[in-house]
């Protein structure tokens, strides 16, 4: 579980302090995935740095566990809009870093660290595309790649900061589907690892998540936590459900004047 409390964050500007992120609290239950809606610079991306331990909050505190964040942490794995692969490693390569040379990788020896990072990289669809080089895939398959770096270091938080963005729409949707199912989505909530996802696709939001947390901007604020109590395992036919669509429209409602803003700004 992680927790919130009364988290912000300010940084020096050239006209003094700038409040980046107004005094926020929520809770990411166990399990579960939360994903983080709302327009640019309402503070989405500095949420995730201060539960990844990359930034530290001006005010209140991050725990997860009842233990507090107050830096980077094997239990934690981040996963990022641009893919950030290493270009000179091979897929396998890319997979492997972490156990090579992190602290995941303690105690394991090349027989069990071999059997892992196959088992991640059959787990997100590339057998057969171990020996290829970042340049020589596909958007969405670059972005495989990530993910199954990220799994493969087994952290219990994965907190994902626009990983689907740059890919083009069919892309985006069929990955959307493969989160959900490397995730777990047909296993217990007991077995499935704890999600934080930003996004600014409200669709996308509502259709990962068990909870939606909607931020305003200027500066960045909780507007509003909203539970997505659509069934499990979800598809195709959960966004043609009329939940899916009236959720969609509501969370548009709360931010609609501010996107709107930001457009002629």
């Amino acid at each position: 579980m992680i927790e919130l409390t009364d988290v912000s964050r300010t940084v020096r500007s050239g006209a003094g302090a700038l409040t980046i992120l107004h005094p926020t609290s929520f809770v990411v239950p166990r399990g579960r995935v939360v994903a983080i809606t709302g327009p640019s610079g309402s503070g989405k991306s500095t949420i995730l740095g201060l539960m990844a331990g990359l930034d530290a909050p001006t005010t209140g505190t991050v725990a997860i566990d009842d233990r507090l964040v107050t830096s980077p942490g094997p239990d934690r794995g981040v996963m990022f809009q641009d893919y950030a692969l290493f270009p000179w490693h091979t897929v396998w390569g890319n997979v492997e870093f972490g156990l090579r040379h992190g602290p995941a990788g303690e105690g394991l020896d090349a027989t069990a660290r071999q059997k892992r990072v196959r088992s991640y990289v059959d787990l997100v669809g590339l057998g057969g595309a171990e020996t290829k080089y970042p340049h020589q895939l596909s958007g969405g398959m670059r972005q495989r790649v990530a993910l199954a770096r990220l799994m493969a270091n087994e952290p219990e938080v994965l907190l994902m900061d626009e990983p689907l963005a740059a890919l083009d729409a069919q892309t985006r949707l069929i990955l959307q589907d493969e989160l959900l199912r490397i995730w777990g989505q047909d296993r217990p909530a007991t077995e499935r690892r704890t999600v934080v996802f930003i996004t600014h696709a409200i669709d996308e939001a509502v259709f990962l998540a068990d909870r939606v947390a909607v931020m305003t901007t200027h500066p960045g604020r909780l507007k509003a936590v909203i539970d997505v109590e659509l069934p499990r395992p979800r598809g195709d036919a959960t966004r043609a459900l009329p939940q899916f669509q009236s959720l969609c429209q509501h969370i548009w409602s709360l931010i609609r004047d501010e996107a709107y803003r930001a457009t002629v700004t």
